[in-house]
């Protein structure tokens, strides 16, 4: 070991200790938090419904603090793990020491839950005293010299001479994940990035070549058992496939993700005759599935909603709305929650159709009967197409209901909930890792007052905080991820990569045109599509605020 590496080495010990002992303070102050929004939103021992509505901002808040305590306490783990294996560089110790010291301070001072509510200790609660109890001196160290203009300074000079398009610091994966991110960020680089922003532009379908392409590199059943045709491989490995083809272009990083809810519910849901003659043809690309959950007037509420399927005789005829149906058209499959007992209230009376359905295009989008839709134009998250799809006696084989029970789709959709959520966190970083590098790029090309724009700390510092943020919420992911892998209940965990990701990606791609200026407004520039694709995020998959709520009852009702 050099001499500067030994030095790295116990300077690195020294801002740990602070670090575990400020982790220490921040999850008593949580806990303080917990207890007194329990305070606030119970009645007689129990959850009021109502009182957790009119204490919405506490309630919502408690998630965020939630999620700043995992993210601090993943950040930690981060830097041990990269010090064990003597990884932790430079770059590495100072990502974690702004990261942790911005996070510390928030904590404290006051959460973003978005760009006009911010959530601060007495929201909660806590009394003035329990707040100057958990501020150690441990903790005032972390946040005096984390988040420093010379850290930051220093920070912006590795990220400026460092290869271009790196990721920033070494994101802690091991030899087979390296080896994946390569390969998809190779395809990425030659057959996605150079087309994207027409593809954007002209509001066209991803090229089938592409989607074959993706089917080749094994993307569609890449956790699909071997069994079953698919790579077998980890969420973890979702994970990084998704980030590198997102950061690309949200568009094909999504492809995966239809595929993904729908080997899910087969898999968890499934009959073995299903399993059998479904999940190969989706592993291979054969078989494109869509979702058809969202009803006009439901949204979240999936409780209220209304499209019923009636059995007569060997079919079930389907009759209702959807809205907001990504990639319908050109889907083979579709995973339809429909309400099959229309006497049951609420949940209990919905199932899930595996609906097949014959590709359309733009000519003819849905080529069947009983079936109609219309495009949604959006403003981003294009070469899919949304639609609206309206059906009037469509029918589908009740062989196809998934499970072969009526009355279990609610139930099996909740069991896809924790890896789309996990994914679309994967999505969120890589949006912030593609806005951050839009930025950087820019910053170092465009010359003003004589020097370029990442000479001027105001610009390089919002570099720095994107690569920090980014770094924290591809954490984030990856915790989710494994929990997931360990076979453990990671509703929280997912639920709380989603947050934190949406919120990194909305701000790096804000941040990232902020640097391109006027430029940056100008629909030739590819940060203002991906500024665009970047405020999805914080509304599918669980807008939010539904996010937060959901966080939030679990944790009141006794999650960790």
């Amino acid at each position: 070991m050099t001499a500067a590496a030994r030095t790295l080495d116990t300077a690195s010990q020294d801002w740990l200790a602070d670090a575990n002992a400020a982790m220490t303070a921040v999850d008593g102050l949580y806990r303080d938090a917990l207890e007194a929004v329990r305070g606030l939103v119970s009645k007689d021992g129990k959850i009021s419904s109502a009182l957790f509505e009119r204490e919405q901002h506490a309630a919502h808040g408690l998630s965020w603090l939630a999620t700043y305590v995992q993210s601090i306490q993943e950040m930690i783990h981060y830097a041990e793990r990269m010090q064990a294996e003597g990884k932790l560089g430079e770059t590495e110790v100072l990502l974690t020491r702004i990261g942790l010291s911005e996070y510390v301070a928030q904590v404290f001072g006051g959460i973003p839950m978005s760009q006009g509510e911010i959530v601060r200790p007495g929201d909660f609660g806590v009394s003035p005293e329990q707040i100057a109890k958990r501020r150690t001196d441990a903790v005032e160290r972390v946040i005096a010299t984390g988040n420093t203009a010379r850290n930051r300074a220093r920070l912006a000079d590795l990220i400026d001479h460092a290869e271009a398009h790196a990721t920033v610091g070494e994101p802690g994966l091991d030899e087979t994940l390296e080896a994946i991110r390569s390969e998809i960020r190779k395809f990425a680089e030659s057959e996605v990035i150079p087309h994207a922003h027409k593809w954007h532009l002209k509001n066209e379908y991803i090229p089938l070549e592409i989607i074959r392409g993706l089917a080749d590199l094994g993307v569609f059943g890449l956790t699909i058992p071997e069994e079953f045709g698919g790579m077998g491989l980890s969420k973890t490995s979702m994970c990084v496939v998704t980030e590198e083809l997102s950061r690309a272009y949200i568009g094909v990083g999504s492809l995966g993700t239809r595929p993904e809810i729908a080997a899910e519910l087969i898999l968890a849901g499934g009959t073995p005759e299903q399993k059998q003659h479904y999940l190969p043809k989706i592993a291979s690309g054969e078989i494109l599935p869509t979702a058809v959950f969202t009803e006009p007037n439901t949204g979240s509420d999936l409780a209220s909603l209304r499209t019923r399927a009636v059995k007569e005789g060997d079919v079930y005829k389907v009759y209702g709305n959807k809205t907001w149906i990504t990639h319908p058209v050109r889907a083979d499959l579709m995973t339809l929650l429909v309400r099959t007992n229309p006497d049951e209230p609420g949940y209990k009376g919905l199932s899930m159709l595996l609906a097949e359905k014959p590709r359309g295009d733009d000519s003819n989008p849905f080529p069947a009967k009983g079936m109609t839709g219309g495009e949604i134009e959006v403003l981003g998250y294009r070469g899919m197409k949304e639609f609206e799809i309206g059906f009037d006696g469509f029918e589908v084989k009740a062989a196809n209901l998934l499970g072969g029970e009526e009355g279990q789709g609610f139930k099996q959709l909740m069991q896809t909930f924790e890896s789309a959520r996990i994914q679309t966190a994967a999505r969120a970083v890589g949006v912030a890792q593609s806005a951050m590098e839009l930025g950087l790029r820019y910053a170092k090309e465009r010359i003003q007052f004589g020097k370029p724009l990442i000479s001027f700390p105001r610009v390089s510092d919002k570099i720095v905080m994107m690569a920090v943020e980014t770094h924290i919420a591809r954490q984030l992911t990856y915790f989710s991820a494994r929990a997931k892998d360990e076979g453990r209940r990671c509703d929280l965990e997912a639920g709380m990569a989603k947050l934190l990701g949406a919120r990194v990606a909305w701000a790096s791609a804000d941040n990232a045109l902020q640097i391109h200026g006027g430029n940056g407004f100008a629909l030739e520039y590819a940060i203002s599509r991906v500024l665009c694709d970047a405020r999805i995020l914080n509304i599918f998959e669980g807008a939010a605020e539904v996010q937060a709520m959901v966080i939030a009852r679990r944790l009141l009702e006794g999650g960790n």
